[in-house]
């Protein structure tokens, strides 16, 4: 009966659906394209012939981690064919990266029972992995109807969000016991995953410590580093809030100050942005407003604003510390192994829930510090630091990301053993 009332809500609810994307769509194109998919409808023909590997990654962090699974999923079949979903248009954008010939992309349909009733009638995955945390009830019930075995990879499960779950665990437990593997990332993560319902719990490690940054962004960071020939602090992937408080905590610091960039988490918020920072003062410049090297209009401005997609990497071998967005405002922080992989040493608050082990492993290998303000932070960050120092930091976080490397192959090999449906699911 409660999955019934979930069901007539979540269709109730389309209309509203369509026309959130529609408006979301007027600042992120791509939003509007394939509307249709969303909700379970495909164009004549549509459909994948050979029946592929469905990984549904939401948005862009997800699908750089399962661009790890991929790629060992590869290794042992080499002739996959995959199935993409995703939530969101910077995942999507992404994941078009990982596809080869025969591969498909889609939307992820909304948690209607119609909506993931034709998916799998149309799609016919043989296998689904959803990463991290998308456990949608009608999206698993629709899946074991259809005889495909359901995986939660890199999955994780704060204690905020186990005890936010429980208000709904008539409804969600019993499709969470349906899952077929659930691959943790700490053992924390499994005892919670197991208390919610989970059964086939192992600890398989964190994808984000496979994630290699690509080489020539790297190359372009230490390019501008070079350029700049001053301190760069990295604000990176701020969210709403964090940037107004960060621009006080700078006006409040003695000068000279560094080099600011900030780096929003959101693509439609950057103008927001921009405008807070010219009306704290400051001199602005936006990375879309160069190509290779920063303009000279850039060399002397006092903040930049990386406007770009796919360059955190960058930016990370540009800075000399970082500053971790979501971490200072009960939003659990964001992924700080990237930075550590990139050389560079982290600054972060007191909420990182979303990656607890991850901070408290960063913390014991010294390559990120605790502080409990983004006053405290900044004033840190813009203190001077040797190059002896520096480069010690560097080697510590390079360390620490290398330590925890293999979650990728352990998680292929444990999906690549799962029995197959009988053909005629």
């Amino acid at each position: 009966m409660l999955r019934w009332l979930y069901s007539l809500l979540m269709a109730l609810l389309v209309p509203a659906v369509w026309l959130r994307l529609r408006w979301r769509a007027r600042r992120e194109p791509l939003y509007g394209t394939a509307i249709a998919e969303r909700f379970g409808w495909y164009p004549g023909g549509q459909g994948t012939p050979a029946r592929p590997v469905w990984i549904h990654a939401v948005s862009l962090g997800e699908t750089h981690a399962a661009a790890t699974l991929v790629d060992a999923l590869r290794r042992i079949d080499p002739g996959l064919r995959l199935l993409l979903t995703h939530g969101t248009a910077t995942g999507r954008a992404a994941g078009k990266a990982l596809l080869k010939p025969g591969d498909r992309q889609l939307w992820l349909p909304w948690d209607s029972a119609g909506a993931t009733r034709r998916f799998f009638a149309r799609q016919r995955p043989r296998l689904g992995v959803l990463m991290e945390t998308e456990v949608w009830p009608n999206l698993l019930h629709a899946a074991r109807d259809a005889g495909v075995p359901m995986v939660l990879a890199n999955a994780r499960l704060s204690e905020r969000s186990l005890r936010r779950g429980e208000r709904l665990a008539a409804l969600i437990r019993p499709e969470a016991r349906s899952l077929a593997l659930v691959l943790a990332q700490t053992a924390a993560d499994a005892a919670r995953l197991k208390a919610f319902g989970g059964r086939a719990v192992e600890v398989c490690g964190n994808l984000k410590f496979d994630m290699t940054p690509a080489p020539e962004l790297l190359a372009q960071g230490r390019r501008w580093r070079d350029a700049v020939r001053r301190t760069v602090v990295l604000a990176a992937s701020t969210r709403e809030g964090e940037e107004a408080e960060l621009l006080a905590a700078w006006a409040a610091q003695p000068g000279p100050h560094p080099l600011l960039l900030v780096v929003p988490r959101h693509p439609q918020r950057f103008d927001e942005v921009a405008r807070l920072v010219q009306s704290a003062g400051l001199t602005l410049a936006r990375r879309s407003q160069w190509a290779d090297l920063p303009s000279g209009e850039a060399m002397a401005a006092e903040v930049w604003l990386g406007d770009s997609m796919g360059e955190l990497p960058t930016y990370y071998a540009l800075a000399q510390v970082a500053l971790l967005g979501g971490s200072f405002a009960p939003l659990g922080g964001q992924n700080l192994i990237e930075a550590a992989a990139c050389g560079c040493p982290v600054l972060m608050g007191p909420h990182t829930f979303n990656f607890a082990q991850a901070a408290h492993l960063a913390l014991e290998a010294g390559a990120a510090r605790r502080v409990t303000t983004l006053a405290e932070a900044v004033a840190i960050a813009c203190a001077d630091v040797g190059a002896d120092e520096r480069r010690a930091q560097f080697a510590r976080c390079l360390a620490f990301a290398a330590q925890h490397r293999g979650a990728a192959d352990r998680m292929a090999r444990r999906i690549a053993s799962l029995p197959a449906p009988a053909s005629g699911s």
